[in-house]
Parts: structure tokens; sequence; C-alpha cells
């Protein structure tokens, strides 16, 4: 509806952030529970989740004229940012770039995570869910990216260890989407099926 309407404000009030294996299956609705494929990746930073969507464009010049022709697309980068403040068997893995933690001798209580010298690629699906009171609800969904940077760790004794991230979504092939956004949202009734 255009105009101003404060009843199409979004807050994201609470939310949480999934990681699968390529290929997971994604919901097709916003009720339906995520598999068991994907694993909630726990509490964040307050700051939750930035997403940036920047696409570049490349000017054709000309001869005839100081300003551009027209432009072409060159590229487009999706990334999601975020601090995950838990340490677990999916969270590290995740934040240092793929392999498992493993216990070192059954019921021994230590566990181990060996950071390889090669890096290795670790595309994963990641997937967002945010809602706004009780009645609308997000999904957003990356159904193929990889960690692409990783903010310093900190240790300190004032605050929590942050695994800050950013995520950047792969192009499956041209025919699919780079992502879906699902919303159970008033705000877009009156568009026809």
């Amino acid at each position: 509806m255009a105009g101003s309407n404060a009843n199409e404000i979004r807050v994201a009030g609470t939310g949480r952030i999934l990681v699968a294996s390529l290929g997971a299956t994604v919901p097709t609705d916003v009720t339906t529970a995520w598999s068991t494929e994907w694993k909630d990746l726990g509490y964040t930073s307050q700051d939750g989740i930035k997403l940036a969507k920047k696409d570049k464009l490349d000017p054709v010049e000309t001869w005839q004229s100081v300003s551009p022709a027209r432009f072409i697309y060159s590229d487009r980068d999706l990334t999601v940012k975020f601090q995950l403040l838990q340490l677990n068997e999916d969270t590290l893995p995740f934040f240092m770039g793929g392999d498992a933690v493993t216990e070192t001798a059954a019921g021994s209580g230590l566990y181990r995570y060996e950071l390889a010298a090669d890096p290795k690629f670790n595309e994963k699906a990641l997937g967002v869910e945010f809602s706004d009171g009780g009645t609308v609800t997000y999904r957003f969904v990356i159904p193929r990216g990889q960690v692409t940077e990783t903010e310093e760790l900190t240790l300190t004794r004032t605050a929590s260890i942050k695994l800050g991230v950013t995520f950047t979504g792969l192009a499956v092939d041209n025919s699919k989407p780079l992502a879906t956004f699902l919303m159970k949202d008033p705000s877009y009734a009156g568009i026809a099926s």
C-alpha cells in the first residue's frame, strides 16, 4: 500500500540464525518447523544481523558524451554479518572454516578442534528467522554460501567472546535465486496470487 502506514513498520524483535549442509530441506512457509538438518547457532550480540546487497555497475563511456551511455551489471554481493556468542561444536567450526570438534577419547570430556594449515571451502546454507509480535514472521534463506570474513577474536575479562562472521551468498545456478524471503505479514495482503 502506498503512503504512510505505521502498521507496516517492522522491528525484528526476536530471531535466530540457522545453518545446514548444502541441499538441506528449506521450509516452504513460516509455520513449518526447520528440519533437523538445520542447526540453530544460538545467541548473537544485541546488534542482531546486518544484511547487505551491493550491486556493481560499470559505466559504458562514449566519445560523444561526458555521461555514461548505459550501465552493465558486473557484480552482485549478498552478505549477512553477525556475531555469535556461544562456543560449541556448531559455532566454532562455522567461524573457523570447517572440520569438526572431536572428543580426544571416549568419555574423557576433553575436546579438540584443529585448524587446518590449508584452507578448505566450507559452503553451507544459511537461514534467518525473525518475528515482530505474534502475527508477523519473516524467514530468509541463502541456499549456498560461505563465511568469507571473520572478525578478531577478543578474549577479555570484561566482555563475552564474540565470533564475528560475514557470510556471503553464492549462486547455485542462474535459474535459482541467490536468496529467498518468506513473509507472513499482512502488509503484503494486496498482492494477488
